[in-house]
């Protein structure tokens, strides 16, 4: 796998990759109906440093760094990830979330935090453990899961 900084050439790629996961309104805290220019414009907004994961020349993931909070809070690193449903279970999410804890540390973040896992997402809350992230706070019923009703999100935190 190859992880390299998005270019505005990947904008319909990394729509892609962002539709299904938008539409199935699973894991992201984004609207459900979100329209491609409305995404694209969050994902790679000013200030973010975005990148795409590419498999044999097919982008398979994007992810993204930038600061959590500004002012007194812009110390600590946020990011987010986002795998092709295609690319599923085969170390995509962990090489990106990798690059991302390195990069924020050449950035000169000294950590990273999320700030809404939405705790169903068993796979990403084993993967961000497994990374080394600890789960700081849980905002119960926070996250209006489609299937599941209202459940849990997880505040994750890690040094860097």
């Amino acid at each position: 796998m190859l992880i390299r900084p998005a270019t505005p050439d990947d904008h319909t790629a990394i729509w892609a990759v962002l539709e299904p996961v938008i539409r199935a309104g699973e894991t992201l805290t984004l609207p459900r109906d979100m329209t491609r220019e409305a995404a694209l414009e969050y994902w790679m907004s000013p200030g973010t440093d975005v990148f795409v994961t590419e498999d044999e020349g097919a982008i398979v993931g994007s992810c993204y760094v930038r600061p959590n909070y500004p002012g007194g809070g812009a110390h600590v690193a946020n990011a987010g990830y986002v795998t092709a449903i295609t690319a599923t279970g085969r170390g995509v999410a962990r090489a990106m979330c990798a690059h991302s804890i390195d990069h924020a540390r050449a950035r000169g973040f000294r950590a990273m935090q999320y700030n809404f896992v939405v705790s169903t997402n068993d796979r990403a809350v084993w993967l961000w453990q497994a990374m080394g992230f600890t789960i700081v706070g849980r905002l119960p019923g926070a996250f209006a899961h489609p299937t599941h009703g209202d459940v849990e999100a997880l505040v994750m935190f890690r040094r860097l």
